[in-house]
């Protein structure tokens, strides 16, 4: 897969110790990658990160630390960084602002920094976040080529970090100097609400519901119509390192940022996403909270991913139903048994996307 690309690549995964960079070196293990990774200790118990037991070089450090963050660059020599740590939750970015702040926005000053000063490396994938971009409650997906903004300290710190990963790629990464002067490529990328086996984060649907259900409780559901682009985890996953690929080849015309999200089925209310959860896993009550706090949240969002599609040939493998589907079967699978199907997951997610013929999979 990729061309084969990731074999004995060394590969540093910031953030692999949360729900998407588990899932990311995970793969990239199975890649062949060297893999170390940089982030904090794990964020939840369960961790999925821990639940794996992946053999990388995991480091605990703190993006924050310039210094740290340097040092290991320097130890480690990657030739590809994919950066995902950060603060990820929009609801604790109004209680620690600052925080936010701090991890979102200088943290991906510091990882282009210490990138910049290690020849080793050819290639970074900044990770952001669809609510980077200035929600105005359109209707349509949002390009590229749209303003970032943000509402909330969360949202803002995401449109920071795409204005920062932009300054660094004209300023020490140029284009028209690239392998001239430099040998590295920076691109970035947006993904939409993503879903999967292994998210025990706070103040998100699904974990919220797991964590219900397992207690025999009932879930409370914030913001029923608000429309989200979701999709399952590994959707992303498989865009940023066929965004990865291309940029080890050298192909320059790559390094810019990109979309990653759903097909339209995936473009649903909290609501209707609930109600497809109770039917996969009945035994699922939940209730619309009586009186929603008044933290600002948008309303309507979606992403449009033409350009993935038209130009690295991307495009998802599971639609809305079958994302759920696996998603659900993984927690009752981890409750109810304490099995843990993440490879399971991944060998079916990889099979499926063989039989659409997707090109990532192809040699």
């Amino acid at each position: 897969m990729f061309s084969n690309i990731y074999r004995n690549k060394n590969v540093l995964v910031t953030g692999h110790t949360g729900f998407k960079g588990s899932w990311l070196v995970f793969w990239l293990c199975r890649l062949g990658a060297k893999v170390s990774g940089y982030a904090l200790t794990s964020p939840t118990d369960p961790s999925h990160f821990k639940l794996l037991d992946i053999g990388i070089n995991s480091i605990v450090g703190d993006i924050r630390d310039a210094e740290k963050v340097k040092r290991v660059f320097q130890t480690q020599q990657p030739e590809i960084v994919f950066h995902l740590a950060a603060q990820a939750i929009v609801r604790l970015s109004y209680q620690e602002p600052t925080a936010t702040i701090a991890s979102n926005v200088m943290g991906t000053v510091n990882i282009l920094e210490a990138a910049r000063k290690t020849d080793s490396v050819r290639a970074i994938v900044n990770i952001t976040s669809d609510k980077c971009y200035e929600n105005r409650e359109w209707s349509w997906g949002y390009r590229e080529t749209d303003p970032v903004g943000g509402y909330d300290p969360y949202s803002a710190s995401k449109g920071c970090s795409e204005l920062i990963t932009s300054c660094w790629r004209n300023s020490f990464f140029n284009l028209k100097d690239y392998d001239s002067t430099h040998q590295t490529l920076l691109a970035s990328c947006r993904a939409g609400n993503v879903i999967g086996g292994g998210d025990w984060a706070n103040d998100r649907l699904i974990p919220d519901m797991m964590r219900a259900v397992n207690q025999n409780k009932t879930v409370k559901i914030r913001n029923p119509n608000a429309i989200r682009p979701w999709q399952h985890v590994l959707e992303p996953l498989s865009g940023y390192l066929c965004l990865g690929q291309k940029l080890l080849e050298g192909r320059k015309e790559f390094a810019e940022a990109w979309n990653f999200g759903p097909s339209e089925d995936g473009n649903v209310t909290v609501g209707e996403i609930a109600a497809q959860i109770k039917m996969v896993w009945p035994k699922i009550t939940c209730e619309r909270m009586s009186k929603p706090d008044q933290l600002y949240e948008a309303g309507m969002l979606r992403l449009d991913c033409s350009k993935a599609h038209a130009k690295l040939n991307w495009k998802p493998t599971w639609d809305i139903s079958r994302a759920i589907q696996k998603t659900i079967n993984w927690y009752r699978s981890f409750y109810e048994s304490y099995e843990v199907k993440s490879l399971e997951d991944l060998n079916c997610y990889v099979t499926d996307a063989k039989n659409k013929n997707i090109p990532w999979t192809e040699l």
